[in-house]
């Protein structure tokens, strides 16, 4: 679809800072001429008509290519999302996935619950071929930005055969938005040695080996960001703790080399330097959030902390995904995993 009109759907009540900081996002994003194809995209805002229409007043973008579904329905924090989709069909996030899978947009972006995304998208979309379960991750850090990790949070407790389809996601993904056209794929263990890991691993270990997949064995934890592979595979359970312990980490050293410079540097640049460290840090501040696999449509997932530059961000990287054609590669990746 490159250079074509890219329609999104966003969940003007997704994220803890919704609706303000999702409208600003939109219009951050509209106002950017290279996030919408030729400035002719459209940003479809869902939620409460005049929650949503007092924020855009507020931001001055009467002239953008915004506009407003209303529903009065959407996922609260804390709220079940199975439980919630049930009783709201209209849920903001639910409606999202909807437009998308009817055509009346082309991605799906909410900051909201990443449970709720997950089951209103695979009730949209439906799964995959081959997938038993959508998938989460994507680019891990700014360190090694020719490495990607998953799942990063939507699966734990998972199955050895699990770890292909991560796989074969973690594939099409390094091959379409980062142009690695033979990735190399590793398994993340508490050593290198082949009989290293839980069972769990082992068995996968023994799946991948005898795979078409360019398999270079266990990894340890340092390896993520040196760069060592392009694919990460892991249980949901621990990339959702390397994703947080890495944001702590990087908010824990900014705080600790900020004191360090203390009348050292002039306030400005202390606070550049340590902003720059933080972000490093923050997976999903980059892109602003990732995609949601294994789905057959584009649902881009961000960070529920999001303000309005991460909104922006995951409105661009919606772009990106469809413009990539990163579901077909990923159908024709998990095509071949069938087979073996």
């Amino acid at each position: 679809m490159q250079g074509e009109t890219i329609r999104i759907a966003l969940d003007g009540m997704g994220g803890d800072f919704a609706p303000r900081e999702v409208v600003r996002g939109a219009v951050k994003a509209a106002q950017q001429g290279e996030v919408l194809s030729a400035q002719a995209g459209e940003i479809i805002l869902v939620g409460p008509e005049e929650r949503l229409q007092a924020e855009l007043a507020a931001s001055e973008a009467a002239s953008l290519p915004i506009q407003i579904y209303h529903t009065d329905q959407f996922i609260r924090d804390g709220e079940s999302p199975a439980a919630g989709l049930r009783a709201k069909p209209q849920a903001s996030v639910a409606l999202c996935a909807q437009f998308t899978k009817e055509g009346q947009a082309d991605a799906a972006v909410t900051m909201g619950h990443t449970g709720a995304a997950m089951i209103a998208a695979h009730w949209a979309f439906g799964p995959l071929p081959g997938v038993s379960r959508p998938v989460a991750g994507g680019d891990f850090l700014p360190l090694a930005p020719e490495t990607v990790a998953f799942d990063l949070g939507a699966n734990a407790g998972c199955k050895p055969e699990q770890f292909l389809q991560f796989a074969a996601v973690g594939v099409a993904y390094a091959r379409c938005l980062l142009g690695i056209t033979e990735p190399t794929v590793g398994l993340l263990s508490n050593g290198t040695e082949p009989g290293k890991g839980i069972p769990q691993t082992r068995a996968a270990y023994e799946l991948l080996e005898k795979s078409e997949f360019n398999f270079v064995g266990y990894i340890e934890g340092w390896d993520l960001a040196s760069g060592r592979v392009n694919v990460v595979l892991c249980d949901g359970f621990v990339g959702n703790i390397l994703i947080k312990y890495s944001e702590g980490l990087g908010r824990a050293l900014a705080g600790w080399l900020g004191k360090q410079l203390e009348g050292q540097l002039p306030a400005p640049q202390i606070e550049e330097l340590t902003g720059g460290l933080r972000e490093m840090m923050e997976i999903e501040k980059g892109l602003g959030g990732g995609p949601l696999l294994g789905v057959d449509g584009v649902m881009i997932v961000g960070h529920g902390r999001s303000r309005a530059p991460a909104v922006a961000k995951a409105i661009a990287q919606a772009r990106r995904v469809v413009e990539s054609g990163l579901i077909e590669e990923l159908r024709a990746e998990l095509a071949q995993v069938a087979q073996e």
